[in-house]
Formats: C-alpha cells, structure tokens, sequence
C-alpha cells in the first residue's frame, strides 16, 4: 500500500464501520446456536469520530477472526460467541452510557475496548462494581488497569502498548542521545495527552531529565506554531509529543511552517493513517515511535495480515487487530480454565492462566497476575518510524546503545 493510493479515512471509516456493525454473531461450539445459550460479549469504542477511530475498527476485525478459529476449534465451553458493537463517538458521556447498556441491558459476560484513553477512565469504575471483565486492546493510559483502592478487586485487563512503558523507553533515547540536552512536552487536553503527561513528567524526574517546556494544544487545533515558538526559544532540542494521529500530523506541519525540527518522540498513536494523512509522506518521516508489532512480521503474523487486510483500513491498523485477536483469546481461555463466564471466576483465571498461550503479538505465559494486568511490557516494544509512506522498523546508534539501566521510571 502507498499513502498516494489511500482513500480518505472518513470513506473508509464509512464503509468499514457498517460492516463492522453489519457482521453477524458468530457461533463457536460447531453444533449449531441451539445447542447451548450463547456468551454475550461487547465491544465499546470510537467506531467513527475520532482520529483513533481507525484503532477501534481494527481492534474488531481481530475480535471477529479470533472468534472464527475458536469456533473451528469447537468454541469455549460449548458455546457460541456473540458480539454486540457499540461505538461510542469518542464522547465520554455515550461510552458511560454504552457501558451501562451492555452490561446491564445486553448482559454481556466482558466488554472490549475502548478506543480513547479518557473514557476508559471516565467508566472503569462500572466493570469494577459489576464484577465484569473488561479486556482493553486500544485506550493506552496508565491508569486504565489500575486497581480503583488499594486491595480491591480490579476487573480492568488489557492487552496492547501502555503509555508509562512507551514513555520509560522514550526518555531512555531522549537521554542517551548526545542532542537530548534540553527537553520539551506537547500534549493534546485530552485526557489521553494529560495522562501521557503525568508519565512523562514523572518519568523526566526519574531520569533527571533538564525539561525546558511544556506545551499543549486541542485535539482539533491545525496551527501549534505559537507552542513550538516557545519550545524553540527555549532551546529545546528533543520535543516529547502525546496526542492522537491527526493532531500530531498537524504539528508536523507547524514544525515545517516555522523550520524547527527538534527530535521528535511520539505517543504510538503515530502509526495511525490519520497521522500520515494529516502531515503527509514526507513530514511524517520525522517522528520516531514505539509499537507492539513490528512491521517484520513473522510468517503466522504474515498470514493473519493477508487474511485480514481486506477489512482494514490501512496496514498500519494491523497492531490493533493483533490487541483484539490476543484479548479475544487470553479471555476465551480464562472462561475455559474457569469453567464458567461468571465475571469474578473469569477475573481469577485471567489473573492466574494455566501454560502457554500463542497469540499473535506473542507467546503468553501468565500474562496477568494480581498486581499486572497488562500483558504486553518493555520487551513487546518495537521502534517504528514512517518510511516511504510506511511503517518501518526504525535503529540508529542511540536505539543500539540502550542498556537496560537506561529504562527508568
């Protein structure tokens, strides 16, 4: 695929997000849906508003073909899979709403998503109180899978990047860097961009890293030259960015208006299509990122992209559909394990799964205990970068001289 060749995300979005919602339940037990009740599992996410919406579309495809193998597989516990797709606009109040509705109304046995960061956090204390697990594949905040108090039950999983992993590895190269003299933050309002920046600022004070600004802008905004004039000021020479695809892009092209170009380090939502579309093969060119799937995949990892492809909307959301794959097992094994789609047995058996698990973004041995409920850590990062209107495995000799006491915080 070339950028060139790519229709607009918002077509895409279109015809994807209705066949997405269009796609029947799928039967896993192989005996037909009269065999047994089936489980009811929700999906709640952006679908459509956002610049992550994209995530959320792939996340699903990969929800759906996990769903397919297990039923070639005979199902989980003789039953059916059945999903219920609510998107949630990236609104924080409709994802509230979403949640209530799958959990209360649709009786889902656990919930996937969301796509954005803040409305996890708005709703994670519902799934808490119900005893519902949910399996995140998207939203990267640090605290989405935290436990609401100290000793208490936490029903919040995930299964893909989580941001204090990305931002620990991130100020690592800031630091090693010989340019890396002079630090500066940009961050979205949102609460996916202030998240991120609790962790940096935590993170540059672990470090003892020299911060010299700290900037943010709306998700919306199209012209961050005023911030980046006083980064530039400031001297800064390694700018830290959290926030979503198209605004990073946006800043990209402030960047080219003003001719700054400190070194750029960005949240992992840079792997979006709506980051290239916003700023364009060339400028995109200049961020350096982390993800959890590398873009030398394996051969398993090649087969599932060639399966899936068709219904993404661009290769790029591969990462996203791996998440949705790899939650949709991990959590059909803790059914099996515990026997039951009972929220608190199936939270227990997450947390203590039995062997090992081949997912696609890796092989899983006790993902999840009491105290970790992300699956994916330091060791899954990969660094990426745009190349030619691609995604592209990105080194240089700062990446080669990481050490892992260069990963604090």
């Amino acid at each position: 695929m070339t950028y060139s060749s790519n229709p607009s995300r918002r077509d895409i979005g279109r015809g994807a997000l209705a066949a997405l919602i269009a796609a029947p339940a799928l039967s896993l037990s192989g005996r037909g849906a009269s065999a047994a009740e089936d489980i009811k599992l929700g999906f709640n996410g952006d679908l459509s508003a956002s610049p992550s919406a994209q995530s959320g579309r792939a996340a699903v495809v990969g929800i759906q073909a996990a769903m397919e193998d297990l039923q070639k597989q005979g199902g989980v516990l003789g039953r059916n899979f059945a999903l219920t797709i609510r998107d949630d606009l990236s609104q924080p109040p409709k994802s509230i709403q979403n949640m209530s509705d799958l959990i209360d109304n649709e009786k889902v046995a656990a919930v996937f998503g969301p796509t954005n960061s803040g409305n996890a956090l708005a709703w994670r204390h519902i799934p808490n109180q119900k005893r519902i697990p949910v399996m995140g594949c998207i939203g990267s905040a640090t605290d989405i899978t935290k436990a609401m108090s100290a000793g208490s039950d936490n029903y919040m999983f995930r299964v893909g990047s989580v941001d204090r992993t990305q931002v620990v590895a991130l100020m690592g190269y800031a630091k090693k860097s010989p340019n890396g003299k002079r630090i500066g933050f940009l961050t979205e309002t949102t609460g996916y961009g202030q998240g991120g920046l609790k962790d940096l600022q935590e993170v540059a004070q672990a470090q003892g890293m020299n911060v010299v600004a700290n900037e943010k802008f709306n998700v919306a905004d199209t012209d961050m030259t005023s911030q980046l004039a006083k980064l530039k000021a400031a001297g800064v020479d390694t700018a830290l960015v959290w926030a979503q695809g198209t605004p990073i892009g946006q800043l990209m092209r402030s960047m080219d208006k003003i001719g700054y170009f400190p070194v750029t380090l960005t949240s992992w939502a840079a792997d979006n299509l709506s980051f290239i579309n916003a700023s364009g093969p060339a400028l995109a060119e200049k961020p350096i990122f982390l993800r959890t799937v590398s873009e030398d995949r394996s051969p398993r990892q090649q087969a599932l992209f060639d399966r899936i492809r068709p219904k993404l909307d661009a290769d790029s959301a591969f990462s996203f559909a791996v998440h949705g794959y790899d939650c949709t097992l991990l959590l059909a094994k803790a059914m099996q394990q515990a026997g039951s789609t009972e929220g608190p047995k199936v939270r227990a058996a997450l947390e203590d799964l039995k062997g090992t698990i081949e997912g696609y973004a890796k092989t899983y041995t006790r993902p999840f205990t009491t105290a970790n409920h992300d699956a994916l850590g330091a060791a899954d990062q990969r660094w990426t970068c745009w190349r030619g209107g691609k995604l592209a495995a990105y080194r240089d000799d700062v990446i080669d001289a990481l050490k892992s006491d260069d990963f604090k915080g």
